[in-house]
């Protein structure tokens, strides 16, 4: 385990869960907003040394970001779960249907719904990270099964094969996730808690100056944030 505390967040039905891995071993929990789930996985577990969060971080003015396109193609099978971010300015409007002319505007292409329905999340931690008491990093939870799996997984998290598959690959590296992780009662999903399982590894990972990132140079737009999506 991290010598410091590493936190892995995946939003949820909840709001958000985030996943803790400290010399305590592994533990979850879960809060609306991301601000208070961060400060109360720091109450808990101490300082913490990096968040990882699978949302995107850095937003484009115009055009695609490289950190969505390399993270498609590196996804293989799973690449349809990497949405690709839509531009600020889209997602500052709160229609789809406007948010869709914005980005037709500026990149020459729509938006997914999936992608706008995740709107007021990527804003929250847009709006958040700056005041951080640690670095906040970007990860995707397919994209950190893929390194621990040396390839994209073939089964999809939905699935009870691709559950297992990412659960074992966990345990293999010292993410054990038994018991209830202090999640009873909680709506939270089993496919929440494996992917920000994933993303706290990856956090691991930053925290030991292990980790990869796409671009390896990353981009940086207006917002002045390094975009690239790390594993």
């Amino acid at each position: 385990m991290a010598v410091r505390p590493v936190l892995g967040v995946d939003a949820c039905p909840a709001g958000w869960v985030g996943v803790v891995l400290s010399r305590d071993g592994v533990h979850a929990l879960v809060r609306a907003e991301i601000g208070a789930l961060v400060c109360a996985a720091a109450d808990d577990s101490g300082p913490l040394q990096v968040v990882a969060i699978d949302i995107p971080i850095g937003l484009a003015d115009a055009g695609t970001r490289q950190a969505d396109l390399l993270a498609r193609k590196a996804a293989g099978p799973r690449r349809a779960s990497v949405f690709v971010t839509p531009v600020r300015a889209a997602l500052q409007v709160a229609d789809y249907a406007d948010a869709l002319a914005v980005s037709r505007a500026l990149t020459g292409h729509g938006i997914s719904s999936q992608a706008f329905r995740l709107r007021d999340k990527i804003l929250q931690v847009d709006g958040w990270r700056d005041g951080a008491p640690c670095p906040v990093v970007e990860a995707h939870p397919e994209l950190s099964f893929a390194a621990m799996a040396g390839a994209p997984l073939a089964d999809a998290k939905s699935t009870w094969a691709g559950a297992v598959r990412r659960r074992d690959l966990l345990a293999a590296r010292g993410v054990d996730l038994t018991g209830d992780l202090a999640l009873a009662g909680l709506r939270v999903g089993v496919d929440d808690v494996l992917d920000a399982a994933a993303v706290a590894w990856t956090a691991q990972r930053v925290a030991a100056g292990t980790a990869r990132r796409l671009p390896a140079e990353p981009e940086r737009f207006s917002d002045g944030v390094d975009c690239a999506i790390w594993t």
